[in-house]
This record gives structure tokens, sequence and C-alpha cells, in this order.
């Protein structure tokens, strides 16, 4: 009969834990295998995964303390106070475990053994990937009341065993390493990017102190430090600041079933739009899962059995839907379990089918027990949901309205829109242009087989402060919808998208900046696919055009426009010199001829060493040939793609500019005041 573990024994950290499954030869061949790829998100995909040894080192319950330093040279160090990477030869590989850990992929506490209850990372090929992908590492373990240190190069061991350089009462790991330049095209850290993911993984790991230093540059150094005791609740009001809530206190719940933990954090603000984040051992799950499906369907039984309960809900009135629930919900949902199963390699959704009915008990249980005893809150959570609910179906009516106006009219959709011939969805381009005057230049010089062009007439609804029945009612807003035809809220569907390519045009201006601010928001707020997507566009028509004879060019911006006139002052300069010093002309009258002074205004703007600058004051002065050729012709047009690389920080700053609170935005202006030039008013 086998002999039963000890607790000793189920917490021993050891080289026994360390198991080992295949070896590391392909990562530098195929590093966008392990770490996504090799852009700016793989290079601090490096720094995500040592930092995730030591997030699963305190979700253990071993670390207190976790620094992060970014070096000169491109060096990045990440300290803990762990139980430091076990030392001693391992029983399989028969080399240091700490060289196994950090030269063997899939070697790792976190596939059997004791070694980790809970862990994230990258199923435990992070560090040894790092390792792979760094031109120098240099790892540090304080344990057994030494400190143990080894050097790799590119992957590769410099010594056979680890050194002992000195001795020390405390524990834990600190790995400098070098990303190596043979793999990624640009070594350049984001202090931003760094900085909004070490606070969200201290708002998951309460109690642990995470601190992160630059000192890439003398004389530029700054630090930053979290520690949030109140965790999640803590996260709830960080993502809510500046917003009014509903239900002042947030709901908060946390509870353990076995190996199992569940921790929830919820709150309702006036906002339109939801934000629900999701996380499995401190993995961000954007896609959602099992975790999140759990919470909602707890959410919408317990809303609608406490609003009917309190009298709040009529029995005539139905039910509550999940989607009432959504508007201006703020929710974080954070799993902690023993074997996660993530859907796909990027872990976007967690799979465990078994954790949807332990989160939706735990939310259950927890927020009939809030709401019975916070009665001032639950008035104002249900109140909320009810404006949503009478919301919806107003806004149910309207865009049923828009459906059959726009079946009505049939295959000509809106009367402003200039449709293109081609009913291939992937070749088509909608351009939403700013005014009637630069709408009919763009018809006339488009190209009519694939380009559609929808000029925009009257005032833009700003979305930020309207309800969905108003948006689809709005003169200038419901045009787009209809072109689009792809419907709008829980009906949409992007597979009915009309134009694969959606490309706004506005002048190169303050009003032209606020318009393209206005459509921005429309899309994030009800067409965000389109922007994951790809399918989001900002055309980029030029400020200048500069013209000597024949030769014509065009300037994005000042400093574009500097760069050309040099260029063809030059150019004018090499032909006079030509001309001149074959009649034999003194050079000093060569210099004062093409020196750039300025000359007196012309026709169509300024002279400035015999070239004429013409500065566009908006897309209607331009005429169709020159729109067509500067802005609209895909052999030289240049266009600006919209993407969102944070979505919880494009989603505050649409709050700040375009919302309902006025005091944040006065400090925004205030703050970034001094940075505008050139303003054109």
């Amino acid at each position: 009969m086998p002999k039963e573990k000890t607790e000793k024994d189920k917490n021993e950290y050891s080289a026994k834990s360390i198991q080992v499954l295949e070896g590391l030869e392909p990562v530098r061949k195929r590093p966008g295998m392990y770490i996504g790829g090799t852009s700016t998100e793989g290079l601090h995909h490096l720094i995500w995964e040592v930092v995730n040894n030591s997030i699963d080192e305190a979700m253990g319950g071993y670390c207190k303390n976790v620094s992060v330093k970014l070096l000169p040279d491109n060096f990045v160090e990440i300290e803990d106070d762990g139980r430091g990477i076990p030392v001693e030869k391992h029983p399989q590989t028969k080399k240091s475990t700490l060289e196994t850990v950090l030269t063997v992929l899939h070697a790792g506490g976190k596939f059997g053994g004791n070694g980790y209850k809970i862990s994230g990372g990258l199923h435990g090929v992070g560090v040894s990937v790092v390792n792979a992908l760094s031109e120098q590492l240099h790892v540090e373990v304080k344990r057994e009341g030494k400190i143990f240190a080894m050097d790799f190069e590119r992957g590769k061991p410099k010594s056979k065993d680890p050194k002992i350089i000195g001795k020390s009462k405390e524990t834990g790991t600190k790995t400098s390493f070098q990303a190596d330049p043979q793999i990624f095209a640009e070594i350049k850290y984001s202090w931003e990017k760094i900085l909004g993911y070490l606070r969200q993984q201290a708002y998951l790991t309460k109690g642990v102190s995470i601190k992160i230093y630059d000192l890439r540059e003398k004389g530029k150094e700054q630090s930053y430090g979290f520690l949030f005791d109140g965790g999640l609740v803590s996260y709830i009001k960080f993502l809510n600041r500046g917003k009014e809530v509903k239900n002042e206190m947030p709901f908060y719940a946390e509870k353990k079933f076995e190996d199992t933990e569940v921790e929830i954090a919820m709150q309702y603000t006036e906002s339109y739009k939801e934000h629900v984040f999701s996380f499995a051992n401190n993995i961000h799950t954007p896609e959602g899962g099992m975790h999140e499906a759990g919470f909602r369907a707890a959410l919408t039984r317990v809303i609608n059995s406490h609003a009917k309960k309190a009298g709040l809900l009529k029995e005539k009135d139905g039910n509550f839907t999940s989607e009432d629930l959504q508007e201006g919900l703020t929710a974080v949902i954070s799993v902690k379990l023993r074997n996660p199963q993530f859907e796909g390699q990027t872990k976007a959704k967690l799979g465990n089918s078994e954790i949807r009915g332990i989160v939706s008990s735990v939310t259950s249980e927890a927020l009939f027990e809030f709401l019975e005893k916070h009665p001032n809150n639950a008035k104002a959570i249900i109140a909320k949901v009810v404006l949503t609910a009478k919301a919806r179906l107003a806004a149910r009516a309207a865009k049923d309205a828009v459906i059959r106006k726009g079946a009505l009219e049939g295959m000509t959709l809106p009367g402003k829109l200039a449709d293109c011939s081609s009913r291939d969805a992937t070749q088509s381009e909608l351009y939403i242009v700013e005014g009637d005057s630069a709408g009919g230049s763009a018809k006339q010089g488009r190209d009519r087989k694939y380009q559609a062009i929808l000029p925009l007439r009257g005032k833009l609804v700003n979305v930020e402060k309207t309800t969905l029945d108003k948006v689809v009612k709005s003169d200038t807003l419901k045009p787009i919808i209809i072109a689009l035809g792809a419907g709008i809220g829980d009906s949409f569907d992007i597979k009915k998208l009309r134009y694969h390519k959606i490309i706004i045009m506005a002048d190169a201006d303050v009003d032209g900046s606020h318009i393209r601010t206005l459509l921005l928001t429309f899309f994030y707020r009800y067409f965000e696919p389109l922007i994951q997507g790809g399918h989001i566009f900002i055309a980029q028509p030029p400020l200048y055009r500069l013209q000597k004879g024949k030769n014509i060019k065009y300037a994005y911006t000042d400093t574009d426009r500097d760069r050309v006139l040099a260029e063809m002052i030059g150019q004018a300069g090499e032909t006079k010199a030509k001309k001149q010093k074959e009649k034999n002309l003194d050079a000093a009258k060569i210099e004062k001829n093409t020196g750039g002074e300025a000359e007196e205004e012309s026709e169509v703007g300024e002279k400035v060493g015999g070239i004429s600058i013409q500065r566009y004051k908006g897309l209607g002065e331009m005429n169709p040939s020159q729109l067509w050729g500067t802005t609209m012709n895909p052999e030289t047009r240049i266009m600006l793609k919209v993407n969102i690389e944070d979505a919880q920080a494009a989603d505050k700053m649409f709050d700040v500019l375009m919302g309902s609170e006025v005091e944040p935005r006065r400090r925004f202006i205030q703050t970034h005041a001094k940075n505008v030039k050139n303003l054109d008013v």
C-alpha cells in the first residue's frame, strides 16, 4: 500500500517538482509560436513571462515583493523574494535544475508534482523561451543560505553549473536579460505598456508589492510602485475613476472551492457601454469563457428575482434580458484553478466547464446577500437596468423603422450615397466625407467600380451622451448605419458588411478633427468589431501643394513641407547652377538667386525660393483629379488604420473627451494645452 503524502511533501519545491517534456531547439527558429511574434508585443511578452513566474510564487503565498528594472543597453531585470529556483541536480536531465528550467522547453513546476497548485505563464515554457531569445541572460538565486549565479548566451549556458557568489539568509530569484537583436528588429520598451500590465497584476494579486524602475537614461530616471490590499475592489474603482457611479459601494465576492479560487467585483455607472474583464490565473481572457458565462447567468437571474421581490419589476413587464444588464456594467471576474483549459494558443477563452457552475454559485449567493443588505445600492442598480430596458425597446422600434425604411428605398440606399458598382465587399470602400463640396469632388474623382462616397450633412450626434434609439434616428448617423448594411446593436452581423474599408475623410483642421473624433466614438461604441477587424481607416489629405514649374509635390505636415521645400530648392539650385556655370556667372550670384529668401505671395499662396506653396484649408479646395491623386488613389494615398492596442485606455479616453463629465475633460485640457502647436482656429 503506497505511503500517504504528508503536508510537507505536498508543499515541497525541489528537483522532483520539475518535469521535463521536450527540448528548446525550435524556439529561435519559430519565436512566433511561443511569444506571438517578434514585434513590440512579442518583445514585451518576454517581460510578462518572467514576471508571471514571480506572480505564480505570489499566488502560492511564497512571494511578497516583485521589482522590474529597465536598464541601459536594453537590459531588463526582474527580481522577487519567492522560494528561488531549485539548483540541485535534476534526476531526468542530470544537469542543474536551474539550467534545466532555463534551457529545456516545458521544464517547470507547473506540469504536475508539487511546484505550483495555481500558475499562469505560458504553459511552463516562459523563462526558457526568454533565455532562448536573449542575447545574454544572467540569473541569481538566493536559496539554502547561498547565492547561486549562472550566465547564458542565446539560450546556451556559459558554464557547466551554477556558481556560488555569496551568502544570503533571504530567498528569491533575480533574472536580467538582453533581448536578441537577431530576433527583434526594434528593441524599445514602452514604459506605459509595462506600467499598465504590472498595475493589472497588482490588482489581481492583492497584498503583493510590485515596483518598476526606469533607469535607461541618466537624468530621466523614474519609478512607480503598486500595492493594492483592496484587490479587485481597488481595480473597479480605478476603472470607474471620473465616472458617475450608481451603486457607490461596489459588489465584491471571494470564495475558495478546494483548489479553485473565485473573486468578483462589480459596479454600475452612467456609461452606455459595459466593461467586463475576466481572468484565469491572472491571464486576461478577452473572449471570456465559462467563468464569465457563469457570472452573467447569475447576474441576470439574481437581479430579476430581487427586482420582482422588491416590487421594482412587475410580472406583466416580463424579465430583464442579459442585454439590459450590460449597459454601464463594470465587472472583473478572476478565477484561479489548478488545470486551466484555454481555447486557442492565445489563451483568449477559458474552457473549463466546471468553473461555470462554481462562479454562478458564488455570484448568486453573494449578490443576493449584497442586494438585501444594501437596499439603496440595489435600487440604484435596478433603476439603471429599468432605463436600459426601456431604451432597448425604444431603440428596437427605431431600429426596425430604419431597417424598414432602408428596405423600402431598395438597393439605392441613402439618397446622398454614391455607391460603387462592385458587389464584392472585400474590394469595396466607403468614403465618409465631410461636407457636400468635398463630397462632390470625391464623387467625380473616385474609381466608381469599388469606391462609394457618403457625404456627411448636418450636425453629428455625440453617441457618448445619448442612447441607441436616438443614434438610429439621427439624420447624420442613420445613413451610415444603412450604408454599412450590417445592422447595429444586438442585430449587428459583420458578415453582412457591404464595404471592408470604411474611410473617414475630413479636413485637416480643428473642425475636421472634431468630426473624426465623433465618428470614431460612434464606431467604437456601436461597431467595435469593425475596428478590431481592421476595417476603419482615416484618410490623410495633404496640407500643402508645392509647385516649381511642372514639378508638383504634396506635403502632409509642416515638417514634411519644410523637407520637400528644401529638396525642391536644392534641385532648383542645381539646375540654375548648371546653367549659370555654362554662362560663366559668378557663384555669389547663384547663391543670391537660390538662397531661399521669401518672395511676394503668388495667386496660389506664398513663394519661397521660386517655389509656390499652397496651403489647403479644406478638402473642397481640391479639384477631383487632385483629390484622387493625393488622397484616394490606392497607388499613392496615405491612410491610417484605426486599431485598439489598449482597449481599456481607449475607452477611458473616449469617456474623458466625449463623456458627460466635464471635470475630467477640463483637467485633460489643462494638462495638455501647452503641447498644442500651430492651432488652426
